[in-house]
């Protein structure tokens, strides 16, 4: 029984839905993950590309997940479509996964970062408070447990605390992005570096460090460049995830069959535009080759951005000396108002499983305010031990290849239900059915393919953390029945 009311509230509109999808890609990851993916291709045609076919992969991915959210507008997502096409225990599996890795462990990497950028304007958060042999604990991680907690308890105060902080922060984010994208093409227009960048556009090459820390330059072609474009692009799709968060809460959408497909599409495309402009104001602001040796912005090219920031070197060829409070400004704003999206959603999802009898039983009551007070606690609590103990960012690579995985079950259920189920009500049909979810399906499989051979360890880390799960779902099944 619910403390008070034991349904959920529908109050969050299409522009709401939209800044949860749009608010919830949209971290720091695209301002850092481009000098990753230079390093391994070495072409800006190959960057540029690499983010347009994570664009279509994801709306791709998005597209097709309308069908499902039209059919099952309930709180809970992908979980729900999951377990519908194909049972309890592979559901249980995605939940598990999420729980445990995918939404804490993004909750604890985006709250850690907003706390670095808040270091730029508080350099005393870097200082060591705490020494325990190698561990070694700054203000940094608890910073970042604050924020958690601060949008933890807004949620937990109601659906309209979480809404309105969303439209805000999203909007900001946006709208600065866009302005900087902007700013960048107009302003770089006069550097000359968009024609350097391309005028070798498809010569694809691999920069990295050897074993006496070396940096080496090896040509890409044939079989190896398709592997390394295969592994590089995890970077681009982790930087785009978290787009399905709004499914999680279909039980809180006003007519929920229209406006999440919508939704999912709209937000989809405007960060997809977003992504493929910011790399390309990059590529006019700054040469995609560098020296890593280098202090200098220019000198040190894309490749070699400080601390791969490369959007901290576009500002500052804007703004100056001033760019990195700017920037740390933007990134403050945009990973807070991420964090508050991914946390909202997540709780939805342990809701949807509790019901089920597959999560803490208290995860399935609502509060006063008619949201899973309990949830969104449990999630805080997990995602604060993630900041503390820094496996945050090893866990994510893990969960990432597991992540792709459950993406591709789930589309792969959209043809599993057109077969079972072909008289239930779709108010919305999946875009090019079969062959956009099939092409999904196939480039995903193919990626994973790839991920597997040249990213072994990390995959099968990720596989193991979802088998884990297997004797908790029989504990969990074998507890009821008993």
């Amino acid at each position: 029984m619910s403390t008070e009311k034991s349904t959920l509230k529908r109050s969050l509109g299409l522009f709401d839905a939209t800044s949860i999808v749009a608010g919830s890609m949209i971290g720091s990851g695209i301002f850092i993950v481009s000098a990753y993916m230079a390093r391994d291709v070495g072409s800006a045609g190959y960057l540029i590309l690499l983010w347009l076919v994570t664009g279509l992969i994801t709306l791709a991915a998005a597209l097709s997940y309308g069908e499902l959210a039209g059919m099952m507008p309930q709180a809970g997502g992908q979980y729900v479509y999951i377990q519908r096409a194909f049972g309890k225990m592979p559901a249980f599996l995605y939940g598990w996964t999420v729980f445990t890795v995918i939404q804490t462990g993004v909750i604890a990497a985006v709250a850690v970062a907003f706390a670095n950028y808040s270091s730029v304007f508080f350099p005393g958060l870097n200082n060591i408070i705490l020494e325990i042999g190698t561990y070694k604990l700054s203000w940094v991680p608890l910073v970042a447990i604050v924020s958690i907690l601060l949008l933890t308890w807004i949620n937990n105060n109601g659906v309209d605390g979480g809404r309105n902080v969303q439209r805000v922060f999203t909007s900001a984010k946006v709208f600065a992005l866009f302005a900087l994208i902007i700013l960048g093409l107009v302003i770089g227009a006069e550097t000359g570096f968009l024609e350097i960048n391309f005028s070798n556009a498809w010569e694809a090459s691999r920069t990295y460090q050897d074993e006496s820390g070396s940096w080496i330059t090896e040509g890409l072609t044939g079989l190896m460049l398709m592997g390394i474009l295969g592994s590089t692009i995890i970077n681009s799709l982790f930087s785009s995830d978290a787009w399905n968060n709004v499914t999680f809460i279909a039980g809180e959408i006003k007519d929920p069959k229209r406006n999440i497909p919508r939704s999912l599409f709209l937000g989809t495309l405007i960060v997809t535009a977003l992504y493929i402009l910011a790399n390309l104001a990059y590529l006019v602001l700054l040469p995609l080759n560098g020296n890593p040796d280098s202090a200098d912005v220019v000198v040190s090219g894309i490749m070699f951005a400080p601390d791969n920031r490369v959007g901290a070197s576009a500002a500052y060829m804007i703004f100056g000396d001033s760019s990195l409070y700017i920037m740390a400004g933007l990134i403050m704003i945009s990973t807070f108002g991420c964090n508050n999206g991914i946390i909202l959603s997540g709780a939805r999802l342990y809701y949807a499983m509790a019901k089920d009898g597959l999560f803490f039983k208290k995860a399935a009551e609502l509060n006063s305010k008619q949201v899973p007070s309990f949830g969104l606690w449990t999630q805080c609590a997990w995602a604060s031990v993630l900041c503390l103990s820094g496996q945050y960012n090893n866990l994510l690579t893990y969960a990432t290849f597991a992540s792709l995985l459950f993406y591709v079950l789930t589309i792969w259920g959209l043809f599993v239900l057109r077969k079972k189920e072909p008289l239930t009500e779709r108010p919305y049909k999946a875009f090019g059915y079969p062959l956009v979810p099939a092409l999904y399906i196939l480039v995903t499989g193919l990626i994973c393919i790839d991920l597997l051979i040249f990213k072994t360890m990390d995959c099968g880390l990720g596989l193991l953390i979802v088998a884990l799960g297997v004797p908790v779902f029989f504990l969990k099944t074998m507890r009821r029945t008993g």
